[in-house]
Formats: C-alpha cells, structure tokens, sequence
C-alpha cells in the first residue's frame, strides 16, 4: 500500500502487486501447476483492511483459493464490508485499549461461527492476529493459513 499509493507523492512510481495476484499470474502463464487437492476442506478468507477495502484486491485471493478445489464461505463482514482483524496501522504492537473484547477475537469469533476448518488471510499481521485468536477462542478447531502457504503445499 504505501509503495503503491504514497511514493508517487515522493517521486516513485512502481508497479505493484500482491502476492496473491502474482501467483495467480504465474498460474495463469502456466509457470506454476497446482497438483494438490484440498477438496472436502472448507476455507474462510479473512480479507486484510489494506488489500481489500483501500487497494480493492478482492478477485485473485478468492480465486486462488477456489482453485485448490475447497468450499469457500464467506463471513458476513467481508470484501468491501470486512472487519479488521486488529492489526492495522501497527495496532498489534501495542497494549490493548478498554473494552470488552479485542478485535482479532472479535473476527475470530466471526469466522469460526463458519465451522472452516482453514482460515485464509493474505497478510502476515492478519495471520497472526487470526491464529492469536483462534489459539484464544478454541485452540485447534481451525487452522490459520496465508494463501500462499496453501498453494506452496498444493503444487
């Protein structure tokens, strides 16, 4: 996000893309064949704040996912309406605020209300807020993945 969409303001111009869509650019230029199948498996897809919502990368994570022949659900918050996993803007370095519950349980709880037995995400903040949560809500009923782990284990 930042070098996309405030370098120019600096003077730098670069393309730039996800890993998600890189993969799925190496998938679609037949550089990259996935050979595994996680059929029977169900995924959730946590959709990270800077991806989704402000860079509007929503297709190519969801593809990629479809692609390992797994049952995608989506949770109710999600793409443009997704809720944060309560990472962003560093938020994960730092000590929790008043209230009753902490984001990442709050999203957690969201998508294991799913039954998934993988959580999806495509951001590394994301996946440790998620896995911090699951290890906090139920340990073990879900495993927390970034997209690019489950298509490395699939090729």
């Amino acid at each position: 996000n930042t070098i996309k969409n405030e370098y120019p303001y600096l003077g730098g111009n670069y393309t730039v893309q996800h890993h998600t869509e890189f993969i799925s650019s190496l998938i679609t230029e037949g550089k990259l064949t996935i050979t595994g199948d996680l059929k029977g498996k169900e995924v959730v897809y946590h959709d990270p704040c800077y991806l989704g919502r402000a860079n509007g990368v929503y297709d190519s994570p969801r593809s990629l996912i479809r692609s390992l022949g797994v049952d995608l659900v989506e949770m109710k918050r999600s793409k443009k309406r997704s809720f944060c996993c309560g990472a962003g803007g560093s938020q994960m370095f730092k000590d929790a605020e008043r209230g009753d519950k902490e984001i990442n349980i709050d999203r957690t709880e969201e998508a294991l209300e799913l039954k998934p037995d993988i959580i999806a995400t495509g951001c590394p903040f994301c996946n440790t807020m998620m896995t911090d949560g699951v290890k906090s809500v139920n340990e073990g009923s879900a495993e927390v993945l970034d997209i690019a782990e489950l298509i490395a284990d699939n090729i």
